[in-house]
């Protein structure tokens, strides 16, 4: 199973002066293609202190100049992994558009009010499943689970305010570096790499594919 990727060059030139803005760039692009289910899904990797990786598909929810967020259960393997060693990968894998963003950083936890303000804008049934499920646990079965879950219905009924989980909030993979691919004929892709400096600059160098 093989693919030639026919698509235009990028460039040094062609990039923003920041990654923010390039991913911005990109990401508009990939939001209207329909072809991209979801545009804002991301492979999550962390590792354990003793350097053993895991990965997982998470949803992007914000981003800015400050970093990319996205939200879980700190008790979960990703948030004990990164209590214990806090730097992760963030793989987009836009393959209809021959295209990937790897973003390499700083896992921080967001302050609480932003977290509180993001819990309160999703659907009254995924607020109830972030108290239902204990994630990364061994549980007995889907049937306990569902189980949980109509004991918190009854408990919150619809319109009735749910509290936010104290073990759940956000997390902000702040950028060390970002890296653009894009595919391209006889497996010669371009690799643009921001790389953030010391002096709060980012320098971009082309990679090898």
């Amino acid at each position: 199973m093989r693919e030639q990727y026919r698509t235009t060059e990028l460039s040094a030139a062609d990039l923003a002066p920041e990654p923010i803005g390039q991913f911005a760039r990109w990401f508009k692009e990939t939001a209207a293609n329909p072809a991209i289910h979801e545009p804002n899904a991301m492979i999550v990797s962390t590792a354990a202190p003793d350097g053993r990786p895991s990965s997982r598909t998470v949803l992007l929810k914000h981003y800015d100049e400050a970093g990319f967020v996205f939200f879980t259960n700190y008790a979960s393997r990703k948030g004990k992994e990164l209590a214990a060693n806090p730097y992760a990968s963030l793989l987009f894998p836009w393959h209809p558009l021959a295209r990937q963003v790897i973003v390499t950083g700083r896992a921080v936890r967001v302050g609480r009010d932003e977290t509180v303000a993001y819990f309160r804008t999703r659907p009254h049934g995924s607020q109830l499943g972030a108290w239902a499920s204990p994630q990364s646990e061994v549980i007995p079965s889907r049937a306990d689970l569902l189980a949980r879950y109509e004991e918190l219905a009854a408990r919150y009924p619809e319109r009735e305010q749910v509290p936010v989980p104290p073990e759940w909030g956000g997390i902000r993979v702040v950028p060390e570096t970002v890296e653009f691919w894009q595919g391209h004929e006889n497996r010669l892709h371009d690799r643009l790499r921001y790389v953030h400096e010391q002096n709060g600059t980012w320098r971009v160098e082309r990679l090898a594919p």
